[in-house]
């Protein structure tokens, strides 16, 4: 028996769940139903429901209707890799070395050994599933794609896994269902640098070098970076070979998610399960299937957006018509702050997020900047909640962190987290349901550097390593109620609240957030 193994029997009867249904399928008590539909790159104002006007999203925004939409929920980062360590392990990412932006050949980041969000479900007797975007790493070492790749999810808490084992504009360009790739054929093997372009002499099929042949970027060109191995006509960061039967198809790739999200809701409707839906949209490349081009006012993203929505409604259709409605907690979110133009010729007009507003549409809303910043709009994004009998619905102003998550699904299940796990994640499921208006007292922000929000305080850290000839930036302190866009930094006429919360900050940076 391994470690794992043993803390499941442990911790699983350690404690009595918070909350069990009676539902009509089964005469034995059952937990609720738990997905969570995690969108990329979506900002605060990419949904109807928080403003946006030039992108139709009929499903989220009746999910808001029906649930609790919050104004000041936030991810762990500003970028997707730390933001999902954070999600699943409950620890700040920035404890960790590592946990940047990860190449689409790392080995896996999270420990099999650590604690996670799947292991707080799989503990509690439920069907644990993983589809979509993976981008944690994969096995140990160097990854062999022709075998089995472990470990990987199904070493984390989770039982099944359909993922893309980085981000869709990362090579390889396959699917990983469990621990293979899917449709690989032996006599075309895969392999993947990140490094340099791989010898004519590895054998697999070659596909175009962006950077010596541009021209074969054919369904839309790159903007910068991005122009490596070209798959299916659009440029990757990383080289690969082989694994031409096993290649995803951008354009259909929503449909296929939601396919496998489809059959493993119906697969496990008489017993209780957790989906970790982390969809690839609105993630460069942004190829929404055909029928929802031209649905929105804003080209490709606007409409991988749209497509994003259509997923959402999806899932809660296939919840629905399985009667499992009023026993499923369905969460909607996302990994980080929203982007424009992040290495694509796709109808963006702004640089990253370099400014506001791209053709009429501001994707965080009314906060400043967007993914990689530490400003509110890099890490400040949408979140709805929706439990229909269970959590009224409304609009909530709770302060709140998806690095809470783990722990509030703990005390929500009656799990216990072993010793030295999750040592960030702080128990906010009053909060999370509606039944408590303030959230977490303090919470930590993290970009290129740190910040704390307290209140209606955020103080911003100077990053800890500038570039050579750099001058040092200053700290900076905002007022983010009556300054939601940071504009005016009043650390001059407030250096008692900048001094509490820098040494706020300096005394979590070193100890986890849990601590007694």
């Amino acid at each position: 028996m391994n470690r794992r193994q043993f803390l499941g029997g442990v911790l699983g009867a350690a404690a009595g769940p918070l909350f069990v249904l009676h539902g009509a399928r089964a005469d034995a008590a059952r937990h609720p139903n738990v997905v969570i539909i995690y969108g990329d790159d979506v900002g605060y104002g990419d949904v109807g429901a928080n403003g946006a006007t030039l992108i139709p999203t009929p499903n989220l925004d009746r999910m808001a209707a029906e649930g609790l939409r919050f104004t000041d929920a936030h991810c762990a980062a500003a970028t997707c890799t730390p933001s999902r360590y954070a999600l699943l392990t409950g620890e700040m990412p920035f404890r960790r070395k590592g946990t940047g932006v990860l190449p689409g050949d790392a080995r896996m980041i999270i420990e099999p050994e650590q604690f996670t969000l799947a292991d707080v479900f799989q503990r509690s007797g439920y069907r644990t599933g993983v589809t979509g975007k993976w981008h944690l790493g994969l096995g140990a070492d160097r990854i062999d794609w022709n075998g089995v790749i472990r470990p990987g999810p199904r070493d984390l808490g989770f039982e099944y896994a359909f993922i893309l084992p980085a981000t869709n504009d990362r090579v390889p360009c396959v699917y990983l269902e469990n621990d293979r790739v899917v449709s690989l054929d032996p006599g075309d093997p895969i392999t993947v640098s990140y490094n340099a372009p791989i010898e004519e002499s590895v054998p697999g099929t070659a596909y175009p070098d962006g950077q010596v042949n541009p021209d074969a970027m054919t369904y839309y060109g790159s903007s910068h970076g991005h122009n490596n191995s070209v798959i299916n006509g659009i440029g990757r960061i990383g080289y690969m070979k082989g694994g031409k039967a096993a290649l995803w198809d951008d354009e259909s790739m929503a449909d296929v998610l939601v396919d496998k999200a489809r059959a493993f809701i119906a697969e496990n409707r008489d017993r209780p399960f957790f989906l970790y839906f982390s969809s690839q949209d609105i993630h460069v490349p942004r190829t929404p299937h055909p029928r929802f081009r031209g649905r929105s006012e804003l080209s490709y993203r606007g409409d991988a957006m749209v497509q994003l929505d259509w997923a959402a409604g999806e899932i809660l259709a296939a919840i629905e018509r399985l009667g499992l409605d009023n026993d499923s907690l369905v969460i909607f979110s996302s990994d980080n702050g929203p982007v424009y133009d992040d290495g694509y010729q796709d109808g963006t007009t702004v640089h990253t997020s370099t400014a506001e507003v791209d053709r009429g549409h501001d994707v965080s809303g009314v906060y400043r900047g967007g993914k990689y910043q530490i400003y509110e709009g890099g890490t400040r994004i949408p979140l709805i909640v929706r439990w229909p009998g269970r959590v009224a619905p409304g609009v909530s102003d709770a302060l709140i962190t998806q690095v809470d998550f783990l722990a509030s699904f703990a005390r929500m299940l009656g799990q216990e987290i072993p010793d030295g796990a999750a040592r960030d994640s702080r128990d906010c499921l009053d909060a999370l349901l509606g039944e408590e208006a303030h959230g977490s007292a303090f919470i930590l922000e993290q970009g290129r550097g740190l910040a704390v929000r307290r209140g209606p305080w955020k103080y911003i850290e100077p990053p800890a390593a500038m570039k050579k000839g750099q001058l040092q930036s200053p700290p900076e302190l905002y007022n983010v109620e009556t300054d939601v866009g940071e504009q005016a930094n009043v650390i001059a006429e407030h250096p008692d609240i900048a001094e509490a919360l820098a040494a706020l900050l300096t005394k979590h940076r070193g100890e986890g957030l849990r601590t007694p």
